[in-house]
């Protein structure tokens, strides 16, 4: 007599054929294991934050994400052979030549952390309202103003900002995304274009959709809440949000 499992219990009775059974393996065989894959159409890009900017008792720190950086070390070996004046003149200055280099290369490694900290920490300064509200007291900032506070060439910090992200309170984001220009406002300050274009954005998310506003239309709402901006510019910022025209809106509708 044999025992086989039947609806999750265990049975006394006949197993299945071999023949029954090589079936049921050949149907198991053909089973997708990520039936979702085929849905897929493109590949999930995961990004590790280069640095992290916590609020710790009231005030933001930084930290720099130091995972994915190799500890490197200069090898006591080779500083015991140096130091025991067995080599001869060309292998200890192969040896010395090589030990510098390996030096340099380690101080090159600290000196570009220090200088993403450096950044991180101006980003923090100039954008605490965004840290603290979001994208709405999001500043107009540029490169110039970041290596003029930290006393770097403009150039290092394009460098530095490059392919880096920022992990913030109000989520992850490029470090570049924090540069960008001004739009001039009735209170005599400049107004972030990010957040022009998030207002952009919310005016056509809260319209009649019946009657879609046109640019000039959104121009003069703008205008009224003290932003001055040209309909062409408004035009443009519509465009780089992705968003159609009033037209072309209305015939969608």
């Amino acid at each position: 007599m044999t025992f086989f499992i039947r609806d999750g219990k265990r049975s006394r009775g006949r197993s299945p054929s071999n023949g029954l059974l090589h079936e049921l393996v050949d149907v198991i065989r053909r089973l997708e294991l990520k039936p979702g894959q085929k849905y897929v159409t493109g590949r999930n890009v995961f990004v590790e934050p280069d640095v992290f900017v916590r609020k710790v008792d009231g005030e933001y720190k930084i930290f720099l994400n130091d995972d994915g950086m190799p500890r490197l070390r200069m090898s006591s070996r080779y500083l015991r052979l140096l130091q025991s004046g067995t080599l001869d003149a060309k292998a200890s200055t192969y040896l010395r030549d090589k030990m510098k280099n390996a030096v340099w290369l380690m101080k090159s490694i600290d000196q570009r952390q220090r200088t993403i900290y450096k950044v991180a920490e101006s980003i923090v300064r100039f954008q605490r309202g965004f840290l603290d509200h979001g994208i709405e007291a999001l500043r107009p900032m540029v490169l110039r103003q970041v290596a003029e506070d930290i006393g770097m060439h403009e150039s290092t910090v394009s460098r530095v900002v490059t392919n880096k992200y920022l992990s913030t309170p109000q989520g992850l984001y490029p470090m570049k995304f924090f540069f960008h220009s001004g739009v001039d406002s009735a209170r005599g300050e400049n107004v972030s274009s990010l957040v022009v274009k998030e207002r952009i954005k919310k005016i056509i998310e809260n319209e009649d959709s019946a009657k879609p506003l046109s640019d000039s239309a959104i121009m003069k709402v703008l205008q009224r809440e003290g932003i001055r901006l040209a309909r062409r510019t408004v035009a443009k910022y519509r465009e780089e949000l992705g968003l159609l025209s009033s037209d072309k809106r209305k015939r969608a509708l």
